[in-house]
């Protein structure tokens, strides 16, 4: 029988690199805490295409803050409340009752509001606890990786001496039982980030930059660049919502550098950050 090894140790960290990727929560909280702890200025781009970083693209398009929370019970609505938000609703209670949830779709379409409060296992939770271990956190999907790649290179320049370490998130979905499931449209995401910052560095790019973790991300977004919308609506997680009647969600995160803004978790919120 093969010796079971440790589940996360130095060798898991991409150390090598400034550039990293690991998936879901508990992957990316490890290489937040491994980077924090040695000193380092962490940034953490969750991506959560389908649809969490959309929605909070969209939003920050229309100048609306986003809060993420990690449950959709009752204590949402008290904290929502109390944040003198509005809360996002299940997609099936706004599909019969109207309002904002978990859709790009319905967060364009509501009226002008200062504060979303958006529920969300995956991303929001992730958001959160990334937050709390010591990372900057930022939003990044399709429609704006290439705006956030370029932030991030921004970042790299103003401090040449003592660069952050990145840390790319594909959220991922989950499967039934509660294990992850790698969601192929957040490695695309990721991967136009890393794209996105190599062209902007240009010649200040090398081979150090992006872990091998990174640079896989980058090829499966580019083997998709050029049809994106056909491919997005082809896997797994955009036949779902196509197949369960939100056929334009699954359009707007297709909008493939449609936005220029860049979300970052400020005060407990995503607020919208431009690039010049």
């Amino acid at each position: 029988m093969t010796e079971r090894l440790a589940s996360h140790g130095p060798w898991h960290s991409q150390d090598h690199h400034l550039v990293r990727l690991e998936w879901g929560l508990a992957g990316a909280s490890f290489l937040v805490r491994y980077a924090a702890e040695r000193g380092f200025a962490v940034i953490a781009v969750v991506v959560d295409v389908l649809s969490f970083t959309t929605c909070v693209s969209v939003a920050a398009d229309n100048g609306m803050s986003v809060v993420p929370y990690r449950w959709r019970d009752e204590s949402a609505e008290s904290f929502a409340a109390a944040q003198g938000a509005a809360l996002a609703v299940p997609r099936s209670a706004a599909r019969a009752e109207g309002g904002i949830s978990l859709s790009p779709a319905s967060i364009r379409a509501a009226g002008p509001l200062e504060s979303l409060v958006l529920p969300s296992p995956n991303g929001s939770t992730i958001t959160t606890v990334l937050a709390e271990s010591g990372a900057t956190v930022v939003a990044a999907s399709l429609r704006n990786g290439a705006a956030v790649g370029r932030w991030l290179a921004d970042r790299f320049r103003s401090s040449a001496a003592s660069p952050p370490v990145v840390v790319l998130v594909p959220s991922g979905e989950r499967w039934p039982d509660g294990s992850l499931r790698p969601a192929v449209e957040d490695a695309w995401g990721a991967g136009l980030v890393a794209g996105a910052l190599m062209d902007s560095l240009e010649h200040q790019a090398g081979p150090l930059l992006l872990s091998p973790e990174a640079e896989a991300a980058m090829a499966a977004f580019a083997s998709v660049r050029d049809r994106v919308g056909e491919a997005l609506a082809g896997c797994s997680s955009g036949r779902e919502l196509v197949e369960q009647g939100y056929p334009d969600d699954v359009a707007i995160a297709a909008e493939l550098d449609a936005s220029s803004t860049v979300p970052v978790l400020t005060d407990g919120a995503f607020r919208p950050s431009p690039v010049e």
